[in-house]
């Protein structure tokens, strides 16, 4: 099939996050591709469980794990109905296959990490929208990933207003 797309989200259940789901879903998927959500866990004290996974991430969790409470506390991720709802849509409406990566560690590295170990096609990422000194003081995952990442991305900023939300789709950076 000539759309078989290997399409990345960074999502760690913001706002902001779960507008790049969005925004990925209604202008990137289409029949065939395959819809990457790479979740990145702070690192945690070392866990026998957690040992096989720490340098390579979970192994790829399909939506019918991924929706599953139980199971997502294996990698240490609650789950958010918003965000399974939205994928079971795409994955019933758009045909597309979702699955899911958990990594442990610094996000602005782990993010560019997923990007090689999935071969992605293209990164969706969504923007806090931090400005001047705290983006100086805290840095910006997606400044980060931008000018380091082997693929296109793409930033998209969450609608500031319930107004701007029903009337249009997150906006891009």
């Amino acid at each position: 099939m000539a759309n078989d797309k290997r399409i990345g989200v960074a999502i760690d259940f913001s706002k902001s996050s779960k507008a790049a789901l969005q925004w990925a879903i209604d202008n990137l998927a289409t029949k065939g591709d395959t819809l990457h959500l790479i979740h990145v866990r702070p690192p945690t004290p070392v866990e026998s469980r957690n040992l096989l996974w720490a340098t390579s991430g979970s192994p790829l969790i399909p939506l019918s794990e991924f929706k599953v409470p139980e199971v997502m506390k294996q990698y240490e991720v609650q789950s958010d109905y918003e965000v399974i709802d939205l994928c079971e849509i795409a994955a019933r409406q758009k045909e597309v296959i979702i699955v899911a990566k958990v990594y442990w560690g610094d996000a602005r590295e782990k993010v560019l990490q997923a990007v090689d170990d999935l071969k992605l096609d293209s990164l969706v990422m969504g923007s806090r929208g931090l400005s001047g000194i705290k983006r100086i003081i805290l840095g910006s995952v997606s400044s980060y990933v931008i000018t380091s990442a082997t693929c296109p991305v793409t930033i998209v900023k969450e609608p500031t207003s319930k107004t701007e939300r029903s009337s249009s789709s997150p906006q891009l950076q």
